[in-house]
């Protein structure tokens, strides 16, 4: 029997404080993995590796200053001399009708979510080599039209082009870039959104009821498909684009 699909790996997580981003570094480290996970929230930081174990350790980076991705890269490098897997999961939600949107709003996401994916990759693979494997979490707002989303979903569609692109320029390095994208999951983003808490339960309601499987998804379910993408499992696909949301785009 093989033993853990990453034994041996070091893998960074970032915004693995809480969310998709905890699910997954439990689930590497489950899986053999040394993690380290990055988040703008030091006490966040400090819970989440007592809550993943002796194989975690943490540093905060806000993903949307390039000193601190490089302080990041320069703390994974320190400690543990090369990077096997990047998960880039830091994001943030915003939503806004276009007449409200402020330069200030899209500044912050586009800084986070689209910036901070670049720069952290970038600097990523100065620790990472042949058979490294990078994950980029985007979003099903990139494939679906909403009212008040346009911003946040701009930044993910732009994710998601960066794991083409990408892809296509690193593959001859070795290294793959694939994609996942998580319809509605059941995680605290809600309270990133900004949506009430007296309104969130009819807000998912409603979310749910597009969904062909009728609920939302779990952060584990996007783990075991971050995982996937990230193991040798899946040694001879790059550039795609995972989609974990219960066929809300296929159907």
């Amino acid at each position: 029997m093989s033993g853990p699909r990453f034994a041996g790996k070091v893998v960074l997580v970032t915004g693995g404080s809480s969310g998709l981003g905890l699910a997954a570094a439990q689930a590497f480290a489950r899986e053999g993995a040394e993690v380290v996970i990055a988040g703008r929230d030091q006490a966040a930081i400090d819970r989440a590796v007592a809550a993943i174990g002796a194989k975690a350790s943490g540093h905060r980076a806000d993903v949307s200053r390039v000193q601190e991705i490089e302080q990041l890269m320069q703390a994974v490098r320190a400690r543990h001399g090369r990077l096997d897997v990047l998960f880039a999961n830091a994001g943030i939600g915003r939503l806004g009708a276009i007449g409200d949107v402020t330069e200030a709003l899209w500044d912050e996401v586009m800084s986070i979510n689209l910036k901070g994916v670049y720069l952290t990759v970038q600097s990523a693979l100065r620790l990472m080599g042949k058979g490294a494997s990078i994950v980029l979490n985007a979003s099903v707002a990139a494939d679906i039209g909403a009212p008040d989303s346009s911003v946040y979903s701009a930044s993910k569609a732009a994710v998601r082009s960066l794991g083409r692109s990408l892809g296509a320029e690193l593959v001859g390095r070795g290294i793959r870039v694939n994609v996942v994208s998580p319809g509605p999951i059941d995680t605290p983003i809600f309270d990133k959104f900004g949506v009430p808490a007296a309104a969130v339960g009819d807000f998912k309601k409603s979310w749910a009821d597009d969904i062909p499987m009728k609920r939302f998804g779990s952060a584990e379910e996007v783990a075991r498909a971050v995982l996937f993408l990230a193991s040798s499992e899946a040694s001879y696909i790059t550039g795609v684009e995972l989609l974990v949301d219960g066929g809300r785009v296929s159907f």
